[in-house]
Protein backbone atom coordinates (compact mmCIF):
# COMPACT_ATOMS: atom_id res chain seq x y z
CA UNK A 1 0.00 0.00 0.00
CA UNK A 2 0.98 3.67 -0.24
CA UNK A 3 0.40 6.17 2.52
CA UNK A 4 -1.14 9.58 1.93
CA UNK A 5 2.35 11.06 1.46
CA UNK A 6 3.35 8.37 -1.04
CA UNK A 7 5.45 6.05 1.14
CA UNK A 8 5.20 2.35 0.22
CA UNK A 9 4.44 -0.01 3.12
CA UNK A 10 4.84 -3.76 2.59
CA UNK A 11 2.65 -6.47 4.06
CA UNK A 12 2.13 -10.21 3.91
CA UNK A 13 -1.49 -11.24 3.37
CA UNK A 14 -2.75 -14.63 4.50
CA UNK A 15 -6.11 -15.93 3.29
CA UNK A 16 -8.47 -18.77 4.19
CA UNK A 17 -8.24 -21.79 1.90
CA UNK A 18 -11.85 -21.42 0.75
CA UNK A 19 -13.07 -18.65 -1.51
CA UNK A 20 -15.43 -16.20 0.12
CA UNK A 21 -15.76 -12.90 1.91
CA UNK A 22 -13.95 -12.50 5.24
CA UNK A 23 -13.13 -9.85 7.83
CA UNK A 24 -9.54 -8.63 8.06
CA UNK A 25 -7.17 -8.87 11.04
CA UNK A 26 -4.37 -6.31 10.81
CA UNK A 27 -1.08 -6.23 12.71
CA UNK A 28 1.35 -3.35 12.20
CA UNK A 29 4.85 -4.05 13.58
CA UNK A 30 8.52 -2.93 13.39
CA UNK A 31 10.42 -6.23 13.67
CA UNK A 32 10.14 -7.78 10.22
CA UNK A 33 6.70 -9.00 9.23
CA UNK A 34 7.68 -12.67 8.87
CA UNK A 35 7.99 -12.90 12.67
CA UNK A 36 4.36 -11.75 13.04
CA UNK A 37 4.65 -11.67 16.85
CA UNK A 38 4.79 -15.46 16.95
CA UNK A 39 6.84 -15.09 20.14
CA UNK A 40 3.42 -14.95 21.85
CA UNK A 41 0.71 -15.55 19.21
CA UNK A 42 -0.16 -18.41 16.90
CA UNK A 43 1.17 -17.92 13.34
CA UNK A 44 -1.00 -15.82 11.01
CA UNK A 45 -1.75 -18.96 8.99
CA UNK A 46 -3.70 -20.26 12.01
CA UNK A 47 -5.73 -17.07 12.24
CA UNK A 48 -6.45 -17.30 8.51
CA UNK A 49 -7.69 -20.86 9.00
CA UNK A 50 -10.28 -19.48 11.45
CA UNK A 51 -11.90 -17.49 8.64
CA UNK A 52 -9.94 -14.23 8.46
CA UNK A 53 -7.80 -12.38 5.96
CA UNK A 54 -4.68 -11.64 8.03
CA UNK A 55 -2.42 -8.72 7.17
CA UNK A 56 1.01 -8.35 8.80
CA UNK A 57 2.50 -5.00 7.82
CA UNK A 58 5.98 -3.52 8.28
CA UNK A 59 5.59 -0.01 9.65
CA UNK A 60 7.34 2.88 7.92
CA UNK A 61 11.10 2.44 7.75
CA UNK A 62 11.12 -1.13 9.07
CA UNK A 63 11.33 -4.53 7.41
CA UNK A 64 11.13 -3.82 3.67
CA UNK A 65 8.79 -0.83 3.92
CA UNK A 66 10.05 2.47 2.55
CA UNK A 67 10.44 5.69 4.50
CA UNK A 68 12.33 6.64 7.64
CA UNK A 69 11.48 5.07 10.99
CA UNK A 70 10.77 7.76 13.58
CA UNK A 71 9.53 6.10 16.73
CA UNK A 72 5.69 6.25 16.90
CA UNK A 73 5.51 9.59 15.06
CA UNK A 74 3.87 8.30 11.85
CA UNK A 75 1.64 5.64 13.37
CA UNK A 76 -1.51 7.76 13.66
CA UNK A 77 -1.74 8.71 9.97
CA UNK A 78 -0.20 5.47 8.68
CA UNK A 79 -2.50 3.42 10.89
CA UNK A 80 -5.57 5.20 9.53
CA UNK A 81 -4.40 4.64 5.95
CA UNK A 82 -3.59 0.98 6.63
CA UNK A 83 -7.00 0.21 8.15
CA UNK A 84 -8.82 1.75 5.21
CA UNK A 85 -6.54 -0.02 2.71
CA UNK A 86 -7.03 -3.39 4.42
CA UNK A 87 -10.80 -2.96 4.30
CA UNK A 88 -10.66 -2.81 0.49
CA UNK A 89 -8.55 -5.93 -0.09
CA UNK A 90 -10.11 -8.49 -2.48
CA UNK A 91 -12.40 -10.79 -0.50
CA UNK A 92 -12.66 -8.38 2.44
CA UNK A 93 -16.02 -7.92 4.12
CA UNK A 94 -15.00 -4.35 4.94
CA UNK A 95 -14.72 -5.03 8.68
CA UNK A 96 -11.24 -4.73 10.22
CA UNK A 97 -9.88 -5.74 13.61
CA UNK A 98 -6.37 -5.24 14.94
CA UNK A 99 -4.26 -7.35 17.27
CA UNK A 100 -0.71 -7.38 18.60
CA UNK A 101 1.31 -6.70 21.75
CA UNK A 102 3.86 -4.09 22.85
CA UNK A 103 4.67 -1.81 19.85
CA UNK A 104 1.98 -3.68 17.91
CA UNK A 105 -0.45 -2.82 20.69
CA UNK A 106 0.44 0.85 20.49
CA UNK A 107 -0.11 0.93 16.71
CA UNK A 108 -3.67 -0.18 17.43
CA UNK A 109 -4.24 2.74 19.78
CA UNK A 110 -2.77 5.26 17.34
CA UNK A 111 -5.01 3.92 14.55
CA UNK A 112 -8.06 3.92 16.85
CA UNK A 113 -7.39 7.58 17.68
CA UNK A 114 -8.44 8.54 14.14
CA UNK A 115 -11.63 6.44 14.30
CA UNK A 116 -11.47 4.89 10.80
CA UNK A 117 -14.94 3.59 9.92
CA UNK A 118 -13.86 0.00 9.05
CA UNK A 119 -12.14 -0.55 12.43
CA UNK A 120 -14.66 -2.48 14.54
CA UNK A 121 -12.61 -3.98 17.41
CA UNK A 122 -9.05 -4.19 18.70
CA UNK A 123 -7.06 -6.35 21.13
CA UNK A 124 -4.17 -4.27 22.54
CA UNK A 125 -1.82 -6.39 24.67
CA UNK A 126 0.93 -5.20 27.02
CA UNK A 127 0.89 -1.54 26.01
CA UNK A 128 2.75 1.35 27.64
CA UNK A 129 -0.24 3.64 27.16
CA UNK A 130 1.44 6.69 28.73
CA UNK A 131 4.93 6.45 27.23
CA UNK A 132 6.57 8.33 30.10
CA UNK A 133 4.85 6.73 33.10
CA UNK A 134 4.11 3.28 31.72
CA UNK A 135 7.08 2.53 29.48
CA UNK A 136 10.25 4.63 29.84
CA UNK A 137 10.18 5.78 33.48
CA UNK A 138 8.74 4.27 36.63
CA UNK A 139 8.10 6.80 39.38
CA UNK A 140 10.87 8.99 37.98
CA UNK A 141 13.40 6.15 37.55
CA UNK A 142 14.64 5.31 34.07
CA UNK A 143 13.85 1.69 33.12
CA UNK A 144 17.41 1.03 32.02
CA UNK A 145 17.55 -2.64 31.08
CA UNK A 146 14.32 -2.66 29.08
CA UNK A 147 14.89 0.67 27.35
CA UNK A 148 18.53 0.06 26.46
CA UNK A 149 17.94 -3.48 25.20
CA UNK A 150 15.06 -2.35 22.98
CA UNK A 151 16.97 0.67 21.64
CA UNK A 152 19.96 -1.52 20.74
CA UNK A 153 17.69 -3.99 18.93
CA UNK A 154 16.00 -1.27 16.87
CA UNK A 155 19.31 0.49 16.19
CA UNK A 156 20.95 -2.72 14.95
CA UNK A 157 18.09 -3.36 12.52
CA UNK A 158 18.27 0.21 11.21
CA UNK A 159 22.04 -0.14 10.70
CA UNK A 160 21.46 -3.39 8.82
CA UNK A 161 18.83 -1.76 6.58
CA UNK A 162 21.26 1.04 5.74
CA UNK A 163 24.13 -1.33 4.99
CA UNK A 164 26.31 -0.24 7.91
CA UNK A 165 27.78 -3.65 8.71
CA UNK A 166 30.30 -2.33 11.22
CA UNK A 167 27.64 -0.58 13.31
CA UNK A 168 25.37 -3.61 13.04
CA UNK A 169 28.08 -5.91 14.41
CA UNK A 170 28.89 -3.48 17.23
CA UNK A 171 25.25 -3.20 18.26
CA UNK A 172 24.56 -6.91 17.83
CA UNK A 173 27.47 -7.83 20.11
CA UNK A 174 26.42 -5.19 22.66
CA UNK A 175 22.95 -6.70 22.80
CA UNK A 176 24.53 -9.94 24.05
CA UNK A 177 26.28 -8.24 26.98
CA UNK A 178 23.83 -5.78 28.48
CA UNK A 179 24.10 -3.74 30.64
CA UNK A 180 26.94 -1.93 28.92
CA UNK A 181 29.32 -0.54 31.52
CA UNK A 182 32.54 -0.11 29.53
CA UNK A 183 31.30 0.19 25.96
CA UNK A 184 33.65 1.49 23.27
CA UNK A 185 33.02 5.00 22.00
CA UNK A 186 31.77 3.73 18.65
CA UNK A 187 28.96 1.86 20.41
CA UNK A 188 27.41 5.09 21.68
CA UNK A 189 28.05 6.75 18.33
CA UNK A 190 26.18 3.92 16.57
CA UNK A 191 23.35 4.01 19.11
CA UNK A 192 23.04 7.79 18.76
CA UNK A 193 22.98 7.54 14.96
CA UNK A 194 20.46 4.72 14.64
CA UNK A 195 18.34 5.08 17.79
CA UNK A 196 18.38 8.80 18.62
CA UNK A 197 15.13 8.43 20.56
CA UNK A 198 17.03 6.70 23.39
CA UNK A 199 19.03 9.85 24.09
CA UNK A 200 15.90 11.98 23.76
CA UNK A 201 14.37 9.81 26.49
CA UNK A 202 17.40 10.36 28.72
CA UNK A 203 17.24 14.11 28.13
CA UNK A 204 13.59 14.30 29.23
CA UNK A 205 13.57 12.84 32.76
CA UNK A 206 10.36 14.70 33.65
CA UNK A 207 6.85 14.35 32.25
CA UNK A 208 7.01 17.38 29.96
CA UNK A 209 5.52 18.31 26.58
CA UNK A 210 7.91 15.97 24.79
CA UNK A 211 6.07 12.99 26.26
CA UNK A 212 2.60 14.43 25.81
CA UNK A 213 3.10 14.32 22.04
CA UNK A 214 3.26 10.52 22.16
CA UNK A 215 0.04 10.03 24.12
CA UNK A 216 -2.71 8.35 22.04
CA UNK A 217 -5.70 10.68 22.06
CA UNK A 218 -8.60 8.36 22.81
CA UNK A 219 -11.01 10.72 24.55
CA UNK A 220 -13.59 10.44 21.75
CA UNK A 221 -13.03 6.73 21.00
CA UNK A 222 -15.76 4.19 21.78
CA UNK A 223 -14.50 0.85 20.49
CA UNK A 224 -14.62 -2.75 21.78
CA UNK A 225 -11.22 -3.56 23.26
CA UNK A 226 -9.82 -6.84 24.54
CA UNK A 227 -7.04 -5.80 26.94
CA UNK A 228 -4.30 -8.36 27.68
CA UNK A 229 -1.60 -8.04 30.33
CA UNK A 230 0.79 -9.95 32.56
CA UNK A 231 1.53 -9.64 36.27
CA UNK A 232 5.27 -9.54 35.49
CA UNK A 233 5.06 -7.40 32.36
CA UNK A 234 6.79 -4.01 32.56
CA UNK A 235 3.86 -2.28 30.84
CA UNK A 236 1.08 -3.55 33.12
CA UNK A 237 0.67 -0.01 34.45
CA UNK A 238 -0.27 1.05 30.91
CA UNK A 239 -2.71 -1.82 30.45
CA UNK A 240 -4.55 -0.92 33.64
CA UNK A 241 -4.49 2.82 32.87
CA UNK A 242 -5.97 2.19 29.41
CA UNK A 243 -8.58 -0.26 30.68
CA UNK A 244 -9.77 2.08 33.41
CA UNK A 245 -10.10 5.00 31.00
CA UNK A 246 -11.93 2.97 28.36
CA UNK A 247 -14.19 1.34 30.94
CA UNK A 248 -15.19 4.77 32.24
CA UNK A 249 -15.89 6.40 28.86
CA UNK A 250 -17.01 3.64 26.46
CA UNK A 251 -20.39 2.12 25.79
CA UNK A 252 -18.60 -0.62 23.82
CA UNK A 253 -17.51 -3.69 25.84
CA UNK A 254 -14.08 -3.71 27.47
CA UNK A 255 -12.57 -7.04 28.53
CA UNK A 256 -9.36 -7.47 30.55
CA UNK A 257 -7.28 -10.63 30.87
CA UNK A 258 -4.11 -10.68 33.02
CA UNK A 259 -1.98 -13.82 33.12
CA UNK A 260 1.02 -14.73 35.30
CA UNK A 261 3.39 -13.81 32.46
CA UNK A 262 6.28 -11.51 31.72
CA UNK A 263 6.49 -9.66 28.42
CA UNK A 264 7.20 -12.93 26.65
CA UNK A 265 6.60 -15.81 26.34
CA UNK A 266 3.10 -16.44 27.70
CA UNK A 267 3.10 -19.85 29.33
CA UNK A 268 3.02 -21.68 32.67
CA UNK A 269 6.75 -21.40 33.48
CA UNK A 270 7.64 -17.86 34.53
CA UNK A 271 10.85 -17.19 36.39
CA UNK A 272 11.44 -20.03 38.84
CA UNK A 273 7.80 -21.07 39.18
CA UNK A 274 5.43 -23.29 37.24
CA UNK A 275 1.85 -22.09 37.45
CA UNK A 276 0.41 -25.27 36.00
CA UNK A 277 -1.68 -26.09 32.94
CA UNK A 278 -4.20 -23.32 33.58
CA UNK A 279 -1.47 -20.79 32.76
CA UNK A 280 -1.10 -22.04 29.19
CA UNK A 281 -1.69 -19.24 26.71
CA UNK A 282 -5.46 -18.86 26.07
CA UNK A 283 -5.15 -15.65 24.05
CA UNK A 284 -5.35 -16.99 20.47
CA UNK A 285 -8.67 -18.77 21.03
CA UNK A 286 -9.99 -15.85 23.09
CA UNK A 287 -9.17 -13.39 20.32
CA UNK A 288 -11.03 -15.51 17.78
CA UNK A 289 -14.10 -15.43 20.02
CA UNK A 290 -13.68 -11.67 20.37
CA UNK A 291 -13.34 -10.96 16.67
CA UNK A 292 -16.00 -13.51 15.69
CA UNK A 293 -18.43 -11.51 17.80
CA UNK A 294 -17.53 -8.01 16.61
CA UNK A 295 -16.38 -8.67 13.03
CA UNK A 296 -18.66 -11.57 12.04
CA UNK A 297 -21.68 -10.91 14.23
CA UNK A 298 -21.55 -14.40 15.77
CA UNK A 299 -22.83 -14.84 19.30
CA UNK A 300 -19.87 -16.59 20.92
CA UNK A 301 -21.27 -16.19 24.43
CA UNK A 302 -18.36 -13.96 25.34
CA UNK A 303 -20.45 -11.04 26.51
CA UNK A 304 -22.25 -13.22 29.06
CA UNK A 305 -18.96 -13.56 30.98
CA UNK A 306 -17.63 -11.13 33.56
CA UNK A 307 -15.36 -8.62 31.80
CA UNK A 308 -12.32 -9.32 33.98
CA UNK A 309 -10.39 -12.56 34.01
CA UNK A 310 -7.38 -12.55 36.34
CA UNK A 311 -4.92 -15.36 37.01
CA UNK A 312 -4.60 -15.90 40.77
CA UNK A 313 -1.03 -16.86 41.62
CA UNK A 314 -0.77 -19.55 44.28
CA UNK A 315 -4.26 -20.81 43.61
CA UNK A 316 -3.11 -21.12 39.96
CA UNK A 317 -6.56 -20.67 38.48
CA UNK A 318 -8.40 -17.96 36.54
CA UNK A 319 -10.85 -15.88 38.55
CA UNK A 320 -13.62 -13.76 37.00
CA UNK A 321 -14.69 -10.36 38.31
CA UNK A 322 -17.35 -7.87 37.31
CA UNK A 323 -14.84 -5.06 37.82
CA UNK A 324 -11.40 -4.48 39.27
CA UNK A 325 -11.71 -5.48 42.93
CA UNK A 326 -12.03 -2.35 45.08
CA UNK A 327 -9.07 -1.97 47.39
CA UNK A 328 -9.81 -3.10 50.93
CA UNK A 329 -6.54 -2.18 52.56
CA UNK A 330 -5.01 -3.79 55.61
CA UNK A 331 -2.31 -1.71 57.27
CA UNK A 332 0.80 -3.56 58.41
CA UNK A 333 3.36 -1.57 60.41
CA UNK A 334 7.09 -2.06 59.98
CA UNK A 335 8.79 -2.93 63.27
CA UNK A 336 12.35 -3.96 64.08
CA UNK A 337 14.98 -4.23 66.79
CA UNK A 338 17.35 -2.31 64.50
CA UNK A 339 18.81 -5.41 62.86
CA UNK A 340 16.44 -5.76 59.88
CA UNK A 341 19.43 -5.39 57.55
CA UNK A 342 21.47 -8.18 59.14
CA UNK A 343 18.89 -10.79 60.17
CA UNK A 344 15.82 -11.90 58.21
CA UNK A 345 13.98 -12.54 61.50
CA UNK A 346 14.59 -9.10 63.03
CA UNK A 347 12.05 -7.06 61.07
CA UNK A 348 8.31 -7.67 61.31
CA UNK A 349 5.07 -6.71 59.57
CA UNK A 350 2.43 -6.36 62.24
CA UNK A 351 -1.25 -5.32 62.13
CA UNK A 352 -0.67 -3.08 65.15
CA UNK A 353 -1.17 0.65 64.69
CA UNK A 354 2.18 2.31 64.05
CA UNK A 355 1.38 5.08 66.57
CA UNK A 356 1.21 2.55 69.41
CA UNK A 357 4.71 1.20 68.70
CA UNK A 358 7.90 2.63 70.19
CA UNK A 359 10.12 4.78 67.98
CA UNK A 360 12.54 2.59 66.05
CA UNK A 361 14.99 2.93 63.22
CA UNK A 362 16.89 0.75 60.77
CA UNK A 363 20.06 1.75 58.92
CA UNK A 364 20.63 0.71 55.31
CA UNK A 365 23.92 1.30 53.47
CA UNK A 366 24.35 1.15 49.70
CA UNK A 367 27.83 0.28 48.41
CA UNK A 368 28.20 1.36 44.74
CA UNK A 369 30.78 -1.40 44.22
CA UNK A 370 28.15 -4.07 44.88
CA UNK A 371 24.63 -2.76 44.16
CA UNK A 372 21.70 -5.07 44.84
CA UNK A 373 21.20 -6.92 41.55
CA UNK A 374 17.95 -7.21 39.63
CA UNK A 375 16.34 -10.60 40.12
CA UNK A 376 12.99 -11.30 38.51
CA UNK A 377 10.06 -8.95 38.93
CA UNK A 378 8.58 -6.94 36.07
CA UNK A 379 11.50 -4.70 35.06
CA UNK A 380 14.41 -7.10 34.56
CA UNK A 381 15.29 -9.96 32.27
CA UNK A 382 14.39 -12.70 32.83
CA UNK A 383 11.18 -11.50 34.46
CA UNK A 384 8.92 -13.38 36.83
CA UNK A 385 8.92 -14.79 40.32
CA UNK A 386 12.35 -16.03 41.38
CA UNK A 387 13.70 -17.58 44.56
CA UNK A 388 15.36 -14.59 46.26
CA UNK A 389 16.33 -15.66 49.78
CA UNK A 390 20.00 -15.02 48.90
CA UNK A 391 19.14 -11.36 48.25
CA UNK A 392 17.17 -11.02 51.47
CA UNK A 393 20.23 -12.31 53.32
CA UNK A 394 22.32 -9.38 52.09
CA UNK A 395 23.10 -6.64 54.62
CA UNK A 396 22.04 -3.95 52.13
CA UNK A 397 18.46 -5.26 52.20
CA UNK A 398 15.92 -4.59 54.95
CA UNK A 399 13.35 -7.34 55.47
CA UNK A 400 10.06 -7.22 57.37
CA UNK A 401 8.03 -10.44 57.64
CA UNK A 402 4.63 -11.40 59.00
CA UNK A 403 3.95 -14.26 61.39
CA UNK A 404 2.86 -17.50 59.67
CA UNK A 405 -0.64 -17.10 58.27
CA UNK A 406 -3.45 -18.91 60.05
CA UNK A 407 -5.92 -18.45 57.18
CA UNK A 408 -5.60 -18.05 53.41
CA UNK A 409 -4.63 -14.51 52.39
CA UNK A 410 -5.76 -13.10 49.03
CA UNK A 411 -3.97 -10.02 47.68
CA UNK A 412 -5.64 -8.32 44.71
CA UNK A 413 -4.60 -4.92 43.41
CA UNK A 414 -1.79 -2.45 43.93
CA UNK A 415 -0.04 -2.50 47.30
CA UNK A 416 1.55 0.71 48.55
CA UNK A 417 4.55 1.10 50.84
CA UNK A 418 4.77 4.24 52.97
CA UNK A 419 8.17 5.01 54.49
CA UNK A 420 9.65 7.74 56.65
CA UNK A 421 13.36 7.96 55.95
CA UNK A 422 16.32 10.27 55.52
CA UNK A 423 19.39 9.77 53.36
CA UNK A 424 22.98 11.00 53.41
CA UNK A 425 22.95 12.14 49.77
CA UNK A 426 20.90 14.66 47.76
CA UNK A 427 19.43 11.86 45.64
CA UNK A 428 18.64 8.20 46.18
CA UNK A 429 16.36 5.43 44.90
CA UNK A 430 14.16 2.99 46.79
CA UNK A 431 13.03 -0.47 45.76
CA UNK A 432 10.26 -2.31 47.63
CA UNK A 433 9.56 -5.98 46.92
CA UNK A 434 6.64 -7.99 48.29
CA UNK A 435 7.32 -11.72 48.53
CA UNK A 436 5.88 -15.00 49.74
CA UNK A 437 7.98 -16.90 52.29
CA UNK A 438 7.32 -20.62 52.22
CA UNK A 439 7.66 -22.89 55.28
CA UNK A 440 11.01 -24.23 54.04
CA UNK A 441 12.44 -20.69 53.99
CA UNK A 442 12.38 -20.18 50.23
CA UNK A 443 11.24 -16.73 49.12
CA UNK A 444 9.43 -15.86 45.87
CA UNK A 445 8.68 -12.28 44.82
CA UNK A 446 5.07 -11.36 44.02
CA UNK A 447 5.40 -7.71 42.99
CA UNK A 448 7.69 -4.73 43.36
CA UNK A 449 7.88 -0.97 43.05
CA UNK A 450 10.75 1.44 42.40
CA UNK A 451 11.04 5.19 42.87
CA UNK A 452 13.65 7.90 42.24
CA UNK A 453 13.85 10.49 45.01
CA UNK A 454 15.39 13.74 46.12
CA UNK A 455 16.21 13.87 49.80
CA UNK A 456 13.32 15.67 51.50
CA UNK A 457 13.51 15.01 55.26
CA UNK A 458 10.27 14.49 57.22
CA UNK A 459 8.27 13.81 54.06
CA UNK A 460 6.63 10.37 53.93
CA UNK A 461 7.46 8.47 50.77
CA UNK A 462 4.88 6.35 48.99
CA UNK A 463 6.02 3.58 46.65
CA UNK A 464 3.25 2.05 44.52
CA UNK A 465 3.88 -1.61 43.77
CA UNK A 466 2.99 -3.39 40.54
CA UNK A 467 -0.52 -4.85 40.72
CA UNK A 468 -0.86 -8.53 41.52
CA UNK A 469 -3.44 -11.19 42.33
CA UNK A 470 -2.23 -13.97 44.61
CA UNK A 471 -3.39 -16.32 47.34
CA UNK A 472 -1.06 -17.36 50.15
CA UNK A 473 -1.98 -20.52 52.09
CA UNK A 474 -1.85 -20.97 55.88
CA UNK A 475 1.67 -21.48 57.19
CA UNK A 476 3.22 -19.16 54.60
CA UNK A 477 4.39 -15.64 55.44
CA UNK A 478 4.44 -12.30 53.64
CA UNK A 479 7.66 -10.31 53.42
CA UNK A 480 8.53 -6.75 52.45
CA UNK A 481 12.13 -6.19 51.32
CA UNK A 482 13.59 -2.72 50.90
CA UNK A 483 16.87 -1.70 49.29
CA UNK A 484 18.55 1.17 47.49
CA UNK A 485 19.26 -0.42 44.11
CA UNK A 486 17.88 -2.85 41.56
CA UNK A 487 20.59 -2.88 38.92
CA UNK A 488 20.53 -3.15 35.90
CA UNK A 489 16.73 -2.98 35.71
CA UNK A 490 17.18 0.64 36.82
CA UNK A 491 20.36 2.77 36.82
CA UNK A 492 22.45 2.78 39.95
CA UNK A 493 21.87 6.08 41.74
CA UNK A 494 25.24 7.69 42.50
CA UNK A 495 23.76 10.06 45.08
CA UNK A 496 24.08 13.09 42.80
CA UNK A 497 21.20 15.55 42.49
CA UNK A 498 20.86 14.83 38.75
CA UNK A 499 22.01 11.22 38.30
CA UNK A 500 22.42 9.78 34.82
CA UNK A 501 21.42 6.41 33.41
CA UNK A 502 25.05 5.63 32.54
CA UNK A 503 27.02 7.01 35.50
CA UNK A 504 30.72 6.71 36.12
CA UNK A 505 31.53 4.71 39.23
CA UNK A 506 34.06 7.43 40.05
CA UNK A 507 31.17 9.78 40.88
CA UNK A 508 29.25 7.26 42.97
CA UNK A 509 28.77 7.89 46.68
CA UNK A 510 28.04 5.50 49.50
CA UNK A 511 24.42 6.14 50.51
CA UNK A 512 23.28 5.75 54.11
CA UNK A 513 19.53 5.57 54.67
CA UNK A 514 17.77 5.78 58.02
CA UNK A 515 14.27 4.34 58.07
CA UNK A 516 12.11 5.56 60.95
CA UNK A 517 9.07 3.71 62.28
CA UNK A 518 6.75 3.83 65.29
CA UNK A 519 4.98 6.71 67.03
CA UNK A 520 5.03 9.72 64.67
CA UNK A 521 6.54 7.78 61.77
CA UNK A 522 3.95 5.52 60.20
CA UNK A 523 6.20 3.36 58.03
CA UNK A 524 3.73 0.76 56.84
CA UNK A 525 2.45 -1.47 54.08
CA UNK A 526 -0.99 -0.85 52.58
CA UNK A 527 -2.02 -4.36 51.55
CA UNK A 528 -5.00 -4.69 49.14
CA UNK A 529 -7.07 -7.67 50.25
CA UNK A 530 -9.90 -9.57 48.56
CA UNK A 531 -12.20 -12.36 49.78
CA UNK A 532 -10.96 -15.92 49.36
CA UNK A 533 -12.71 -17.37 46.26
CA UNK A 534 -15.09 -20.23 46.78
CA UNK A 535 -13.58 -23.66 46.21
Amino acid sequence: MHTRDGVRLDADVYRPADEGTYPVLLMRQPYGRAIASTVVYAPPQWYASQGYIVVIQDVRGRGTSDGNFDLFRHEVEDGYDAVNWAATLPGSSGAVGMYGFSYQGMTQLYAAQTQPEPLKAIAPAMVGYDLYQDWVYENGAFCLQGNLGWAVQLAAETARRQGDQSAFETLYQAARQLPITHAPTHFYESLQKYAPFYFEWLNHPHNDDYWHGFQPQLGEVDLPMLHIGGWFDPYLRGNLRLYRQMRSQCQAPQFLLIGPWGHLPWGPRVGDRNYGPAANNPVDELQIRWFDHFLKGNDTGLLTNDPLCLFMIGRNTWQSFADLPPAQYQFLALTSNGLASTRDDAGHLTPQSAETLPAQQDILIHDPWRPVPSWGGHASQPAGSRERSHLDDRTDTLTYTTAPLTDPLVIAGEAIVELHCTASTPSYDLCAILSEVQPDGSVYNLCQGYIHLHNTPSTPIRIPLQATCAQLPPGHRLRLSINLANFPAYPMNTGQINPTAHPSLATAQIITLTLHSGQNHRSQLFLPLAPTPAA
